[in-house]
């Protein structure tokens, strides 16, 4: 028996590391229906910064859910992972977490996080548990189906939107916002297998991911900019479109439009110019001119909001 696959004595750092933590970022997404329900002039009963006592534990359900998967994932991926120049680094992958204990960790990540959501809402359980259950079927064997594999992950981002949605009473989100979610996280996961394409070069072709070989880098550059110009316009009829301004009070949204824009093609330029794109997560928490472009999104919507 491997080194990888016998039972051994575990760091607590390998543990932590397990879990993805830079990648709870995406759970934040949460939160958006929160957001929005609280500005809308059209509730009856208005949001209170109370009902964020049930917003704020299903985010970290998510994390918890999505961090059980994680090691799912890279359980069922770590041989293939030992060929990827960063992902053989992976707790599991570099043997400091035995097959004994992932399934142990996982297993209690995912029934902790589930038993966690039934106690708070059961509306929001059945969300978490399409989520757990469309994300398991990933790992077995939906992302090794090229171009549908993205589309599953696309899928979970909606599924936050709509969990956050959920755990709340009376708060339904805009199909506009769900698909502005969805083509978002399109674009991100497109980005990503350019990189992991581009990545696997010649060296050992797909031993990291065989369904790399069923890409093509320019049909990717082809869908990168045709998501990138759905995205932009999805927004754009978002923000003007008249049940928006009507639940806002304002048309002043399209104001923000510019900072999608800048957003999408920052993005771009790092995947196309400095050979980025691998790790979103990594991007979106350390490039500054888009922490800037989020921060200065934020003040002028809630501007907006404030000054309506």
């Amino acid at each position: 028996m491997s080194h990888a696959d016998s039972f051994q004595p575990l760091p607590l750092l390998d543990l932590l590391r397990a879990l993805r933590p830079q990648q709870w970022t995406k759970n934040a997404l949460v939160g958006a229906a929160y957001f929005f329900a609280y500005w809308d002039r059209m509730r009856i009963t208005p949001l209170t910064l109370g009902d964020l006592g049930r917003v704020i534990p299903a985010v970290l359900l998510f994390s918890i859910v999505s961090s059980g998967v994680y090691v799912f994932n890279d359980l069922r991926d770590r041989e293939a992972d030992r060929h990827h120049p960063v992902k053989c680094k992976r707790p599991i992958a570099a043997g400091g977490i035995s097959t004994v204990t992932a399934l142990l960790w996982g297993a209690t990540l995912l029934i902790g996080g589930l038993i966690g959501a039934y106690v708070l809402s059961a509306p929001f359980t059945i969300v978490l548990c399409g989520y757990v259950l469309m994300q398991l079927a990933y790992t077995m064997f939906l992302k090794q189906v090229a171009l549908l594999d993205t589309m599953i992950i696309a899928a979970g981002f909606v599924l936050r939107a709509i969990g956050g949605a959920v755990v709340l009473d009376n708060v339904t989100i805009s199909p506009w916002l769900l698909l502005c979610t969805f083509l978002l996280a399109m674009f991100l996961a497109l980005c990503k297998r350019r990189h992991e394409k581009l990545l696997s070069g010649a060296e050992e072709p797909h031993a990291h991911r065989s369904n790399l070989m069923h890409y093509d880098a320019h049909l990717l550059d082809l869908l990168i900019a045709v998501i990138a110009a759905a995205t932009i316009v999805c927004y754009a009829l978002y923000t003007l479109w008249p049940d928006t301004e009507a639940k806002f009070g304002t048309a002043a949204l399209g104001f923000t439009i510019p900072f999608v824009i800048f957003g999408i093609f920052r993005y771009m330029d790092l995947v196309y110019r400095h050979s980025e794109g691998g790790r979103p997560e990594k991007i979106l928490l350390t490039d500054i001119p888009i922490l800037v472009n989020i921060a200065l999104y934020g003040l002028t919507v809630a501007a907006i909001c404030w000054l309506r």
